[in-house]
């Protein structure tokens, strides 16, 4: 419950080039400096795969270019929105990460997991999400 403190409900706040029609999506926070975030890194890479609605916000981990590098080290290929200052985590409540948002077609926010999630949860989420 802590983590959650002040976490958004209801509708989705905006992310720049999203949209939430057409399919469930899978809103990310994670950050390079988070080690259960690495953990659930590849997780995150196989849904985007599957899902082309998935976005990640990279939470106050540098520039774009860091986070670049970050990724082509890891061999990650998931899109990631930078958020360097946190502006976009403290629109959505993010205190904490790894934080997933599963947002439904019409822009509802579904289901909030702070902390390690299972990918076969967020898959599992990702489905319900269509009803």
């Amino acid at each position: 419950m802590w983590q959650q403190r002040g976490i958004v409900s209801g509708v989705a706040p905006a992310l720049p080039g999203v949209t939430w029609q057409g399919h469930p999506a899978l809103v990310h926070f994670w950050a390079t400096w988070c080690p259960v975030c690495r953990a659930e890194q590849g997780s995150i890479d196989a849904i985007a795969k599957d899902y082309p609605n998935t976005v990640t916000i990279a939470m106050r981990s540098g520039d774009l270019a860091a986070v670049g590098k970050f990724m082509r080290e890891q061999s990650l290929d998931f899109p990631v929105i930078g958020d360097p200052e946190g502006t976009i985590s403290q629109a959505w409540g993010v205190h904490a990460v790894p934080a997933s948002f599963i947002v439904d077609s019409t822009g509802q926010i579904r289901f909030v997991e702070v902390g390690y999630t299972t990918e076969l949860g967020l898959r599992l989420r990702l489905w319900l999400a269509r009803f």
